[in-house]
């Protein structure tokens, strides 16, 4: 064992002033020369940067504390929905409050839940007595499938059988936005498969996490990952294509994006939903016609938007959807679709894994497939890439459990400091 620092430097001290004949070392009167005092340097000390605006950190309040044999039992009972993990780490969840931008370009309050695994500290780097430093580990943007009841947002539904908990009690710090619309910004329209708004949420997210961390006191390994299903793919991917394309910090940290089942490619995710609505209501779907209703009023256009809110969305919504995609999309605006909403046309700096779901009807197999080419075509080459998923049938909710477990591997291929 190697002696400390402090004790090393005593001792020497000691033996030059002749207080231990012993210190010399073997016999024979020779006196051996002592080893080099250890330097240890100390890791470099980030400033605090305080935001003003978006990105601003508001407030973070502790919700729940999660044991381990609490999640343990979460993931058996959970009949495969949950990635087939050991828990490591008791998990501590916190509401995060702080502001961002709606679709409107206006700052809102908004919220996320940070679920922090309960490592042991260590001792401190600098070698100083009795002092500690908190323990590190990769950061964990997971962003939620698409919902339109407030109540399953990830600050309103904590559960020890959340994968987000689950993922961080394998030693990742996992954020999770509510995005807007819901937790803290309930009431505001959501900016559905906005790609700026979208962006945004998880862009300031991140601002305001790193200064609470900084404040108190807890270090990230510099590794930053984003994942998602669904929406959350979308949302993923959009955040990424910001990170390339900005000068913010956090592009340097960002190690790699998976993302599952997402509608990068909007419109034509549309158009496959829209041949379903035609199979199941004829009239409706005669309506749903973008080229026939660019030439109809705006009230036209406004119903047939909400009945293909409802179709998407399903009954008991409780969160008000921008409509600005859903109006691009039935005015035929292609060009504005592409500007406000696609996120598939452009070249990865970092490897995005895309999985999907061969039967999706959901959000279609042909978003990923499109976006893997184009992004491909861009010169990202292996940077990409899309499994599928290997369920019967592989359709939009029965590749969910899957995506966790492809998840967990491809993560845990580069993360450190689990």
């Amino acid at each position: 064992m190697r002696m400390p620092v402090a004790l090393q430097t005593a001792a020497l001290l000691f033996c030059v002033s002749g207080g231990l004949v012993a210190c010399g070392g073997g016999g024979g009167g020779t006196t051996s020369t002592p080893p080099p005092p250890v330097v240890v340097v100390p890791p470099p000390i980030e400033p605090v940067v305080v935001t003003v605006g978006p990105g601003e950190f508001k407030s973070a309040t502790v919700l729940k504390t999660f044991a381990v044999a609490d999640i343990a039992k979460a993931v058996a009972d959970s009949a495969g929905a949950l990635p087939a993990v050991v828990p490591k780490y008791a998990v501590k969840s916190y509401k995060l409050e702080y502001l961002t931008l709606d679709g409107d370009g206006r700052q809102v309050l908004a919220s996320a839940l940070i679920n922090v695994p309960e490592k042991p500290t260590t001792p401190s780097a600098t070698g100083a007595f009795g002092s500690v430093i908190a323990p590190t580990g990769p950061l964990l943007a997971l962003q939620h499938g698409t919902t339109s009841r407030d109540a399953e947002a990830p600050t309103n539904y904590v559960r020890a059988s959340e994968v987000s908990v689950v993922l961080a009690s394998m030693g990742y710090q996992v954020l999770a936005p509510d995005y807007v619309g819901y937790g803290s910004s309930k009431g505001k329209e959501h900016p559905y498969l906005l790609s700026a708004p979208s962006a945004s949420v998880v862009l300031d997210m991140l601002t305001a996490a790193k200064y609470w961390r900084q404040s108190t006191q807890q270090l990230d390994n510099g590794q930053l990952f984003l994942a998602g299903y669904s929406e959350g793919g979308y949302t993923s991917v959009a955040a990424s294509r910001a990170l390339a394309a900005g000068t913010s910090p956090h592009a340097k940290s960002l190690a790699l994006v998976v993302a599952g089942g997402g509608p990068y490619q909007v419109y034509v995710t549309l158009d496959e939903i829209l041949k379903h609505i035609r199979e199941k209501n004829a009239l409706l779907g005669a309506l749903v016609n973008p080229g026939f209703l660019r030439l109809m009023g705006d009230s036209v256009r406004a119903s047939v938007r909400n009945a293909l809110l409802d179709e998407l969305l399903g009954s008991g919504a409780d969160v008000a959807f921008h409509p600005a995609m859903i109006d691009s999309y039935l005015a035929d605006n292609v060009a504005g679709m592409e500007q406000q909403s696609n996120v598939h046309d452009w070249k990865p700096v970092v490897p995005i894994r895309f999985f999907h779901g061969q039967d999706d009807q959901t959000v279609s197999y042909k978003s990923s497939t499109a976006t893997l080419l184009a992004m491909q075509n861009r010169g990202a080459a292996s940077q990409v890439s899309l499994t599928n998923c290997k369920r019967q049938p592989a359709t939009h909710l029965d590749c969910v459990p899957p995506f966790w477990q492809f998840v967990v591997t491809e993560l845990g291929a580069v993360a450190r400091d689990l």
